[in-house]
């Protein structure tokens, strides 16, 4: 007989199974960045013909290599911890929608740079990690849901000082690559934020039940919509009817002998 910790309805259990899973394809994505620079150290390519060579047809094949190849390895190091942090945050808690959020930001970014970045050869994973940053960051706007808040001011926190980045004139950095995965990835959070998780779909409205209890008033709520002759009438009306009822002889089982 399992314990309790050890079966599948177990929240404990299940939380720990589903840390290890959105641990995957982070590792995944590191390892091939690292296993691309050794083999790059090991051959000795040039990375730049391996970047995003902007409006020209050769260039087009960076969309997809650009991201892998670095200038060295501290521009590696830069990029992996927080490719690998932000990207096992997307899959931790948007399961639903961080793969093809991934995709969206690495592709989009690509083409981005293609057409409007300066030509020369953009590489390396950065514009990824800032569009990562940017989906996380805008889906506490767009979800409004408290899980989604609070993972955007941890964001902010962590990774304002980045922001810097995407300011021009930077030399020897792809400020474009910056700036244009920010808007591709508030473009992937606006475009998967009706795509709730389990828990956002179901998240009480703390208001609603303040909303539905009826209201007492000490006034009618009317009051001030009348003119003075009408409330005039009503309580003469009123008067009226309650000189009626007193004057109406109660049945002969219910008087006093």
């Amino acid at each position: 007989m399992k314990s309790i910790l050890e079966s599948e309805s177990d929240s404990l259990e299940l939380t720990r199974r589903h840390f290890y899973e959105s641990m995957r394809f982070p590792l995944f994505a590191i390892a091939v960045l690292w296993l691309v620079h050794f083999y790059q150290v090991a051959v000795g390519f040039d990375p730049g013909e391996y970047g995003i060579m902007s409006r020209r047809l050769w260039g087009l094949r960076g969309i997809l290599t650009g991201p892998l190849v670095h200038g060295s390895w501290g521009h590696l190091i830069s990029n992996s911890f927080p490719l690998f942090v932000l990207t096992g945050i997307s899959l931790y808690f948007y399961r639903k929608v961080a793969i093809r959020a991934f995709w969206m930001i690495y592709l989009l970014t690509g083409l981005a740079v293609w057409v409007f970045a300066r030509p020369v050869s953009h590489i390396g994973a950065s514009g990824v990690v800032y569009g990562l940053v940017a989906f996380i960051f805008w889906n506490g706007i767009f979800r409004r849901s408290l899980r989604s808040i609070i993972l955007a001011a941890v964001v902010m926190l962590l990774y304002s000082g980045m922001f810097m980045g995407i300011l021009p004139d930077q030399e020897g950095i792809s400020w474009e690559s910056h700036l244009l995965g920010s808007l591709a990835g508030i473009l992937a959070s606006f475009w998967y934020k009706e795509e709730l998780e389990d828990d956002e779909a179901t998240r009480h409205d703390p208001f609603a039940d303040e909303r539905n209890v009826e209201r007492q008033y000490f006034l009618p709520r009317d009051v001030f919509d009348k003119t003075k002759r009408e409330r005039a009438a009503e309580e003469e009306a009123a008067r009226r009817q309650q000189e009626q009822d007193d004057r109406i002889i109660p049945p002969f089982w219910n008087q006093s002998w």
